[in-house]
């Protein structure tokens, strides 16, 4: 697949500004200047954040009403439940909530809906248990935004529901006592992409001022806070870069004892946002798939050593299991690409029958990242097709379904990344409803892009170079590692890794060697050869094997040399 590079346009005058006013080398400055990170507050904010830089969380829409509600409960000995999403955004909102309120005397319970048998969201059976179980009040956390009749539901039942949400907003909103999502239409907060965990902190920030306490009472949960943010890739910038820098020093000396646990497990030295990602979110999120999100809450609210081992090796199991579901629908569902030769599509929408509900989004994204199309992935179960679907940039697929909202059941959702059901019958007509959206928002058009933030000559890296690049961590979803492109590299050695999967080379530049890896670039070791010229993109890294250090590119792409 061809993909286009793109350079940012050097601003050298701010550049040489930002290095010599900041003692950092121009490097960094650079990038800083490529984000637009050009004055002394947008600079200190994001090399230096502080816990005085949260905004003022009385600024959410409907915030001061839901903690009038609360502080109502409490005064009232109402029974309070926390109905929270299966995913790690969701298991670390209850975990963060459910352990505030228990810190300022309120016992609250907390629901999850079973992934597979329940799906996603309030439902009117869950709904109707709650309340017949005597609970006047109830808490969504990661869901409930566009959930109108489920809680119309439990208000007909006597019970209120404050509705705490990150997700994108319907024509309506839920007849709740207060709804706090900053994507509401009438919102003025400074930060709308919060991940649910992050308005749930808020919400428990927003208690503690009112309640007068100390500012370490809410901030002792930004470990947890900052798992789900990193997990549910929001955007880190803003606030979520403020969770995601100071939960994580919070989390390299973390005291909750499910979090050491799982941290252990995951086999990362370095506790960074890499780590989380691949590390922890995995595990945790497997547990949901497998329809045993309790396990994971479980884990962070136990104080038990020795059930907290068993329970994180339970999802080091499940998430095991995952991976060799995913990799078997993963095959299925290409091979069904092929045979119907979907790949000539703008979008692929593929359904198979008996797939597990909780890999599929997984598939979708896997899907999506290899034929560099929107997709959807479809389980087929009792005349009822259940789905999961992932988007390429400049297409919002959350608006493609509204726009197809009439072969739909339910769906939800936000640009990237939209969950759905519908009528097995209709799956047909969906697809091609899709299509037509995709063709008109000339979808074939887009092609992947690289933003590169500098040209480098291999001459000038070394490893003080690569370690101060350090200092723009956390990385993630609008903070992406930075991208360097080297020009005109001998390849003084090429092979393929893992069966043809991998690529590993040595490049060369006079006299500088250095040592580049290719994940899924297995291909290029039978398209280029010893001594052929090479430019290739690719982050700067450190590599550790058998105790010893090199400098390292991981590759993004590699084109000849002109």
């Amino acid at each position: 697949m061809i993909k286009k590079w793109q350079i940012y346009e050097a601003n050298e005058e701010e550049i040489e500004k930002i290095s010599e006013e900041y003692k950092i080398n121009k490097l960094l400055a650079t990038i800083l200047s490529n984000k637009g990170i050009n004055t002394k507050e947008k600079i200190d904010l994001f090399l230096h954040p502080t816990r005085n830089d949260f905004h003022n969380p009385y600024e959410m829409p409907d915030m001061e009403k839901a903690v009038d509600r609360i502080i109502q409960a409490k005064e009232k000995n109402e029974k309070i439940i926390i109905y929270g999403d299966y995913d790690v955004d969701g298991i670390t909102s209850i975990t963060v909530l459910k352990s505030f309120l228990k810190d300022i005397g309120i016992e609250a319970a907390y629901y999850i809906p079973n992934r597979l048998n329940e799906g996603y969201g309030l439902n009117i059976p869950a709904v109707e248990k709650i309340a017949a179980d005597g609970y006047n009040l109830m808490i969504t956390v990661d869901c409930g935004i566009t959930c109108i009749e489920e809680i119309k539901r439990a208000n007909e039942l006597g019970m209120d529901v404050i509705v705490t949400d990150h997700h994108e907003v319907g024509d309506d909103l839920p007849k709740a006592v207060a709804v706090v999502d900053c994507k509401r239409k009438d919102n003025k907060y400074k930060c709308r992409d919060l991940a649910g965990v992050g308005v749930a902190f808020k919400l428990s920030q927003a208690l503690a001022m009112r309640l007068g306490l100390d500012e370490k009472e809410y901030l002792k949960y930004l470990d947890i806070v900052c798992i789900g943010t990193i997990s549910d890739i929001v955007p880190l910038v803003d606030e979520n870069r403020l969770i995601s820098k100071l939960g994580l020093m919070l989390v390299n000396q973390t005291r909750n004892i499910g979090l050491q646990a799982i941290l252990k497990l995951s086999g990362y030295k370095n506790i960074d946002s890499t780590a989380i990602s691949f590390g922890v979110a995995p595990r945790l999120n497997a547990c949901g798939r497998m329809g045993h999100a309790d396990e994971a809450l479980k884990l962070f609210l136990s104080t038990n050593i020795n059930e907290v081992n068993q329970i994180a090796n339970t999802l080091n199991e499940y998430n095991k299991t995952r991976q060799e579901i995913e990799k078997s629908i993963c095959e299925e569902a290409i091979e069904k690409i092929k045979q119907n030769k979907l790949e000539e599509n703008n979008t692929i929408v593929v359904a198979g029958k008996d797939w597990h509900h909780g890999v599929i989004g997984i598939v979708s994204s896997k899907i999506t990242e290899m034929y560099f199309k929107p997709s959807i992935l479809l389980c087929l179960e009792d005349e009822i097709a259940k789905g999961s679907g992932r988007s390429v940039p400049g297409f919002d697929l959350h608006d493609a379904l509204l726009k197809c909202q009439q072969t739909l059941e339910r769906f939800g959702g936000h640009a990237m990344a939209v969950g759905l059901t519908l009528k097995q019958e209709n799956v047909s007509n969906f697809a091609q409803a899709l299509e037509e959206v995709a063709k008109k928002a000339h979808t074939e058009e887009i092609i992947p892009v690289i933003k590169i933030d500098a040209k480098i000559n291999l001459e000038e890296v070394n490893r003080q170079m690569v370690e101060s690049i350090k200092m723009l961590e956390p990385f993630g979803e609008a903070n992406k590692m930075p991208i360097f492109v080297f020009r005109n590299l001998k390849i003084d050695s090429i092979r393929a890794l893992s069966e043809g999967k991998h690529l590993k080379l040595t490049l060369k530049d006079n006299n500088t060697i250095v040592n580049a890896i290719g994940f899924n670039m297995g291909k290029f070791a039978e398209e280029y050869r010893i001594g052929d010229k090479i430019d290739v993109v690719g982050n700067l890294e450190i590599n550790s094997f058998n105790g010893v250090d090199s400098i390292q590119i991981n590759l993004k792409d590699i084109m000849k040399s002109i």
